[in-house]
């Protein structure tokens, strides 16, 4: 996925090359195993539950990775479940172990709300991200003075510091362009994104900047919806859609929300967007438009 559309686009393929596996990818992986064993010895969670003295629920949250998983619970899980083998139980273990080793993001526990934490754990690992943004430009793509007006604007009561660390966070997050193994980035963004700056004229024009020098690297597509464009499929706001490398890995569709987040994963689901993103590829400028539109924006600061 490293060569950028110029009119319509199809879905990103998976590519070969996969990034390191973090503790948030790791745990829906053992999630998805303990769910195939379960169903394949027809174990109800309510069964399951009771197993590991827990709520149908846990069994539930266990299973889409959405909780940490004890390896004793495991075990217990896997004795259920029938997994007698000594060689196949070991390496379940051993995977529980590398799922609840913390991610670096959990340095920034502190201004870190734990909806976002999944995210930032998948965007680790995607290898290919695909925004629509109506009012920001992405976060992957944001200078720090950008990042910075943008946070204030969103947590006007945050003390200073606690700005400073969401803006690092955010910086942090943006290594994963450079790493060897780069996720496709591609934004699809309305053209207010660059037309309405969340301060001054100035660091506008330095954000339009760094989108110039992103979109010359091969991994990075930026589209523009212009005015001109009027309604299209969008608009129910912004969205997220992340894939991975892992072939038991389903693609994951993130919704942010003022305080809270969805994340979806059910085939129909996250077909819809994908529909809705190529639709929007269309309706957008060609990729190849893009630096053009950001120099005349530019010139309009």
């Amino acid at each position: 996925m490293t060569t950028a559309p110029t009119e319509g686009a199809q879905p990103h393929p998976r590519t070969p090359t996969a990034p390191p596996r973090t503790s948030t990818v790791l745990r829906i992986l053992l999630g998805t195993q303990l769910r195939r064993l379960r169903e394949s010895r027809r174990i109800t969670l309510e069964e399951a539950g009771r197993a590991i003295r827990a709520s149908h629920s846990k069994i539930s949250r266990m299973e889409l990775g959405r909780v940490g998983i004890r390896g004793r619970d495991v075990a217990d899980l896997l004795t259920l479940y029938g997994v007698a083998d000594e060689d196949e139980r070991a390496a379940m273990l051993a995977l529980v172990s590398q799922a609840n080793v913390p991610g670096w993001w959990h340095n920034y526990d502190d201004v870190l709300p734990s909806w976002f934490e999944a995210y930032v754990g998948l965007e680790q690992a995607a290898t290919g991200i695909r925004n629509y943004e109506v009012q920001f430009v992405p976060g992957l793509l944001q200078t720090e003075d950008y990042a910075r007006s943008v946070i204030r604007l969103g947590h006007p009561d945050a003390r200073p510091e606690d700005v400073e660390r969401r803006v690092q966070l955010r910086m942090a997050r943006q290594e994963i362009l450079t790493r060897p193994d780069p996720p496709h980035v591609w934004a699809v963004v309305d053209e207010s994104v660059l037309r309405r700056s969340p301060d001054s004229p100035a660091v506008m024009r330095s954000q339009i900047d760094r989108l110039l020098e992103l979109v010359a690297r091969p991994t990075v597509t930026l589209q523009v919806v212009p005015f001109s464009a009027g309604g299209h499929a969008a608009a129910g706001g912004p969205f997220s859609i992340l894939r991975f490398a892992e072939a038991d890995l389903p693609d994951v569709v993130y919704l942010e929300q003022l305080t809270s987040a969805v994340y979806l994963d059910k085939r129909e689901d996250v077909d819809r967007y994908l529909a809705v993103m190529e639709r929007l590829c269309i309706k957008a400028k060609p990729a190849t438009d893009t630096r053009r539109i950001l120099h005349e924006i530019s010139a309009d600061l």
